[in-house]
């Protein structure tokens, strides 16, 4: 395999606030690469400056050879990026809007006609093409998205959460057709908050937390990492974190317990990477007992993305949203917009 993007030690602020610290990511032509991280993790900036869309501080960035910082056209001709936010003329049609795309592209003339088919039949928009873009649906308006990104047939396809909002039909069809992208030798990164899409599509995955990289493999290597299962217990619906605490000294005691982990986040909930054994439950459950301590809730489960993550940073990906929901300044935020 040969590399088709190099990100080495990206860096970029706003003002006081670092977006992304020395970034460096390996991505290989031909796979899925996916960047899983909560709102404010620094994926959108990251794929903002592959694309040529923002300069960075610090950092270079190659795709496919080329500099990203020196040669920003070059980037430009190779890659296909589709935006977190759908941005579509309501008042043309799907055909309407692909043909002004591909004036954008400088398409030579006699391509676009059959080219605009093609990319309409490839993503199942032939019979809406021709309707207005205001009619369609959200699933309909994501794949439009995806023709226009894909429309001057790029090298790299780049996503920005790509099925957020979508209902589970729509998420399906648009994994399926990256699902084939794939198979025909398309580079594909998308970021991403949902794990599960994450695990379902991407060969190789990095994770980023307020703007570092955590941890990157494989998803499955990821898991294995952990070893054995997870167990999430509670000892009351809300636990004291002194509860917790005395909870988490005992059970670190065990031999076939390998890390346990207090969730504040969730009541102050204890998750822990233990052996798989089919007895888990009744010996964590017993030496709860005989400790004289409560237990409200207990469950088993194989690892996941989110538990490396929670392995990281001692929280959950949920948790890891919901606080940066919390730290948001719409205000700032509209103002920095208007910057870029």
């Amino acid at each position: 395999m040969t590399t088709a993007i190099s990100i080495q030690n990206l860096q970029k602020r706003y003002g006081e606030v670092t977006a992304v610290k020395n970034v460096s990511l390996e991505i290989q032509s031909g796979e899925i690469f996916g960047i899983l991280g909560p709102n404010g993790a620094g994926k959108t900036t990251t794929l903002r400056c592959l694309c040529t869309l923002m300069q960075p501080d610090a950092g270079t960035i190659e795709v496919m050879g080329i500099s990203a910082l020196s040669n920003p056209r070059g980037v430009r001709q190779k890659l296909g990026y589709v935006a977190q936010e759908v941005a579509l003329d309501k008042l043309l049609t799907g055909r309407e809007l692909l043909e002004l795309q591909a004036a954008l592209y400088h398409l030579p003339r006699p391509s676009i006609t059959p080219r605009i088919d093609e990319v309409l039949a490839l993503l199942g928009l032939t019979e809406w093409a021709d309707r207005l873009i205001g009619s369609y649906s959200g699933g309909l308006k994501k794949r439009l998205d995806l023709a226009a990104g894909l429309l001057h047939q790029p090298d790299i396809l780049v996503l920005d959460e790509p099925t957020v909002g979508l209902d589970i039909e729509s998420r399906t069809v648009v994994w399926q057709f990256l699902r084939q992208l794939r198979q025909q030798g398309m580079t594909i990164v998308l970021t991403s908050h949902y794990l599960e899409e994450v695990d379902a599509l991407a060969d190789h995955v990095a994770i980023l937390d307020r703007g570092t990289v955590i941890a990157a493999d494989t998803p499955t290597h990821l898991k294995h990492q952990l070893g054995g299962d997870r167990i999430t217990l509670k000892l009351r619906e809300f636990t004291a974190i002194e509860e917790a605490e005395q909870a988490q000294q005992l059970l670190t005691t065990l031999p076939w317990v390998h890390s346990v982990v207090i969730n504040p986040g969730q009541g102050n909930s204890l998750n822990l990477v233990v052996d798989a054994r089919p007895d888990a439950l009744n010996l964590v459950q017993s030496t709860l007992h005989q400790a004289g301590l409560p237990l409200f809730s207990l469950a088993q489960s194989k690892p996941s993305l989110d538990d490396v993550y929670l392995a990281a940073t001692g929280q959950t990906l949920m948790d890891a949203e919901l606080a940066a929901i919390g730290r948001r300044d719409p205000k700032a935020e509209r103002k920095q917009a208007m910057r870029r």
